[in-house]
């Protein structure tokens, strides 16, 4: 896939996060695409208002998608998100074997938007490093900076 169609499909993202935060969630959104870029499901943090500790956005579409196809199916596709998937994120998606990461701006750019705030206590752990120590070899692309602007401009005043 051409680097303009990760940019497009991260400014979809931007979009789900930013109608997270307007359902009263932290900010994040992700969405899963084919391997052509046609998008198959979208998913926003519903952490807080359905009160789910693993509500992030990766984790519930990774779950969701491994309900509707097959792991060979998933293997081929891309989960694309507005941040680095924290490392639970990552497990989901490991185990839900989606083969492709694309995100907008790092986890380390996260915590530096995200703070000391006891809502999000990030780690400082790179999604490769996870998925390194695993059996799969997950592809990561990313950070994007042609949208990690876009992707931190949602989470503004939301931290402090």
């Amino acid at each position: 896939m051409k680097r303009q169609q990760h940019i497009e499909l991260l400014n979809r993202c931007v979009e789900i996060s930013r109608n997270a935060r307007e359902h009263g969630n932290t900010p994040f959104g992700a969405l899963l695409a084919d391997k052509e870029g046609t998008i198959l499901l979208e998913q926003e943090n519903i952490e807080i208002t359905e009160n789910i500790c693993t509500g992030h956005a990766e984790t519930t579409l990774a779950a969701q998608a491994s309900q509707q196809y097959s792991k060979e199916f998933l293997w081929e596709c891309l989960l694309y998100t507005t941040a680095e998937p924290c490392a639970m994120c990552t497990g989901a998606i490991y185990w839900g074997n989606i083969g492709t990461i694309v995100y907008a701006m790092t986890e380390k750019r996260l915590l530096e938007l995200t703070g000391d705030n006891e809502q999000n206590p990030t780690f400082d752990l790179p999604s490769k490093e996870i998925v390194s120590h695993g059996q799969k070899d997950i592809q990561i692309i990313g950070p994007f900076p042609e949208v990690e602007q876009a992707a931190a401009l949602v989470h503004q005043g939301y931290w402090d």
